[in-house]
């Protein structure tokens, strides 16, 4: 049996429903609703026998896509040693980005990589490259590699692919020798806080957590993503919109990755376009004295809970 969390990716939801797991679906990062559904599931057992799950398995990102949220890690692993199932965990958005050395969720909140079962992530955002991995036990990477379409059909990644991923950990790790690395991680990290506290404080709904380079600020109608992300292209700022299917229908926002490269003249004159532009297309949906506590509280790390996830609307 498989527990996912209702914000997965869409590329999890598939491959869990490819996989031919039983599957159920928690709360977006609700430990207690997760606990729920593994108890019942101990209990219960499988629907047309009665007989135990062989195996229960627990499915999270590291970083939410489309919220910009942290998974609750250490609860989880809590949960998941508690009650004897696996943990399945996506670091796409959040190795390399997070954590003091970039090593992810796990860094960032003191967990240890081996209580996670299975680690996959890409080569393809912090790292500039493509493919990715898949990081477990070596029985479990011996059985992936003999038993899966997508690894024995697939071709070998290119040499300068390849060489370019070495590059990327070789810094980010500090193993060239200099301070490159850290400080890069460091800079993002003040990029994407100082960013999301700006935004915050001019009235904006915006999503996730302290310290994610993933950044949704909430514009709820589709119908204003025409004019949201021709106005932000006029005035020479490129953005992402997303609207349904991707997000529920009324939940269209415009997503912004921070990089460690964006100068901060860059992001104030990011946030003063999407300042004006949040007035003119009237998306800016928080008060002015609840815009600027909450930017506030943002900062000393009180983040008010009812405004992380766009389900809590």
């Amino acid at each position: 049996r498989t527990g996912a969390d209702e914000m997965n990716h869409k590329s999890i939801v598939d491959g869990v429903k490819l996989s031919g797991a039983s599957v159920k679906v928690f709360r977006h990062n609700d430990v207690r609703h997760l606990e729920y559904l593994l108890r019942k599931s101990i209990v219960e057992g499988q629907s047309r026998t009665g007989r135990p799950w062989r195996k229960i398995l627990i499915v999270v990102e590291g970083i939410y896509s489309m919220e910009g949220e942290m998974v609750r890690l250490s609860e989880i692993v809590r949960l998941k040693k508690k009650y004897g199932a696996y943990l399945y965990l996506d670091e796409a958005h959040s190795i390399g980005a997070l954590g003091a050395t970039g090593r992810g969720v796990c860094e960032q909140q003191g967990v240890s990589p081996r209580d996670v079962d299975v680690m996959m992530g890409t080569f393809t955002k912090s790292f500039g490259s493509c493919g990715g991995y898949i990081a477990g036990s070596a029985a479990l990477v011996d059985y992936v590699r003999a038993a899966s379409p997508a690894s024995y059909h697939a071709t070998a990644m290119s040499p300068p692919a390849a060489r370019q991923i070495v590059a990327s950990l070789t810094v980010i790790s500090g193993r060239d020798g200099s301070d490159r690395g850290g400080e890069k991680l460091a800079r993002l990290r003040q990029n994407a806080n100082y960013f999301r506290a700006e935004l915050m404080r001019r009235g904006f709904h915006v999503l996730g957590d302290m310290d994610s380079p993933v950044v949704p600020i909430m514009c709820y109608y589709a119908a204003k993503i025409p004019a949201l992300s021709r106005m932000c292209l006029e005035r020479n700022l490129a953005v992402v919109l997303v609207g349904f299917p991707a997000t529920a229908l009324c939940l269209s926002r415009m997503r912004i990755c921070i990089s460690a490269s964006h100068t901060r003249e860059e992001l104030e004159n990011a946030v003063e376009i999407i300042d004006e532009i949040g007035d003119r297309c009237m998306i800016k949906y928080v008060g002015e004295r609840k815009a600027a506590r909450l930017a506030t509280d943002e900062v000393g790390g009180n983040r008010d809970t009812r405004l992380v996830s766009s389900k809590s609307i």
